[in-house]
């Protein structure tokens, strides 16, 4: 199973870089990743003792952050090195700060693992969620390298839990310790024997929750609300503005704000957006001389500050919902004490599904069904009220994770 593994990792590798020849994404995971050796050269030294934490992408890197950040503080002197497998996450945090490597993994090849952990040699490593890569974790169980899983997630269709999953189940036993979210993968863990677990719950919430407490002021912002009661939609697709942009034109009060920061910014897309709003509508990247308070829509043509407009916001709607992937994180408005809309795909992710038994998130499939819950909200401000707390209150009590996997680690 071993040599058919490297044999296909190999196939893939070749398979990408022609791929990549004709696809945007696929060539920036493939030059991104010429440059990792570089990189941890210039950055790492054989002397310096070294924590890694791998992320697959944004999301996790948001889940994993709050543990790296209280560790940098703990321990000012160890190096940290940041990796993602995905472009989407490492090209928006390959300036981050806070680390001294921030890089793409390299391939899961016998001959990538070896040479990148003799570049590194460890002292602690953690994997954020679900990112199990088996030539990793055989050599680092090898070396007995301390390895963690935080915020980690199990579904009972995963490989590890199946019949002919031993190979990748085997790869499992590099863990020292698993953190993770729920219940559920604490049982599914026990049940292929793994016994070295903690329900620590999901670390995104007390990032989530810590987004409240710093500067979320955006003056050009303040100056479009002016205290008018005002919708935000977030990481929308084109069939969730489909479903806005119905509203806005036909049932939407004149008092009544909209601020929409699509997932999709490409300046086609935009336009075409912009051109199907009959309102009167600014854009991010047009902002400046104008007055822009007299405007009733504003679209965010740029990325990075989706949360801090959430935090103006009276109602938020979630774009995905419509994808196959799914909705986009529900818990960056719910934390700012908002009700919040989504779209029919949310089955993947527990923070919906929880808010949504919690009446803090609403969902709709059709243009009437959004346009009857916004006018509600519109009109009904106790209703909207008592949802936003009850999406607060949500995050307040899922918070503690980080807590609880520091104090393990130290």
């Amino acid at each position: 199973m071993t040599f058919l593994y490297n044999i296909i990792v190999l196939i893939v590798s070749f398979i990408l870089k022609i791929i990549a020849l004709f696809n945007q994404k696929i060539a920036l995971f493939i030059n991104g990743r010429k440059e990792t050796w570089k990189k941890i050269k210039e950055g790492i030294s054989e002397k310096d003792k070294v924590i890694w934490m791998h992320c697959a992408s944004l999301g996790e890197f948001e889940q994993g952050r709050p543990i790296l950040e209280k560790l940098k503080e703990l321990h000012p002197s160890k190096k940290i090195v940041l990796t993602f497998f995905s472009p989407s996450g490492y090209e928006v945090r390959k300036n981050y700060e806070l680390v001294d490597v921030v890089c793409y993994l390299p391939l899961d090849s016998k001959k990538n693992v070896q040479k990148f952990l003799d570049m590194l040699n460890p002292v602690l490593v953690l994997f954020v969620k679900y990112e199990f890569w088996p030539n990793y974790l055989n050599e680092l169980k090898k070396r007995k390298i301390k390895t963690f899983l935080i915020s980690g997630i199990f579904r009972k269709n995963q490989l590890f839990f199946k019949w002919y999953g031993g190979y990748l189940k085997k790869a499992l036993n590099a863990f020292t310790h698993f953190f993770v979210q729920d219940e559920t993968s604490n049982q599914l863990l026990k049940s292929i024997n793994f016994n070295n677990i903690t329900v620590s719950g999901d670390t995104r919430f007390d990032r989530v929750f810590e987004i409240t407490q710093q500067n979320n002021h955006l003056q050009f912002i303040q100056e479009f609300v002016n205290n008018s009661y005002t919708v935000v939609a977030g990481s929308t697709w084109k069939d969730d503005e489909d479903l806005l942009v119905n509203y806005i034109n036909t049932k939407a009060s004149k008092n009544e704000k909209f601020i929409i920061a699509p997932h999709n910014i490409n300046s086609d897309a935009i336009k075409e957006l912009k051109a199907s709003i009959h309102k009167k509508v600014v854009m991010f990247s047009e902002k400046e001389r104008q007055n822009i308070a007299e405007f009733q829509v504003f679209i965010v043509d740029t990325i990075g500050i989706l949360t801090k407009i959430y935090s103006c916001a009276n109602v938020a709607y979630v774009g995905g919902g419509f994808t196959k992937s799914g909705v986009h994180n529900v818990l960056e408005p719910a934390t700012f004490g908002i009700p919040i809309v989504i779209g029919p795909n949310y089955f993947k992710f527990n923070e919906a599904k929880d808010l949504i038994k919690n009446e803090a998130c609403f969902v709709v499939d059709n243009s009437q069904k959004l346009s009857v819950l916004l006018n509600e909200f519109f009109q009904q401000k106790t209703k909207r009220e008592q949802a936003g707390k009850n999406a607060l209150n949500y995050v307040k009590n899922k918070t503690g994770a980080t807590a609880k996997i520091l104090n393990y680690l130290q």
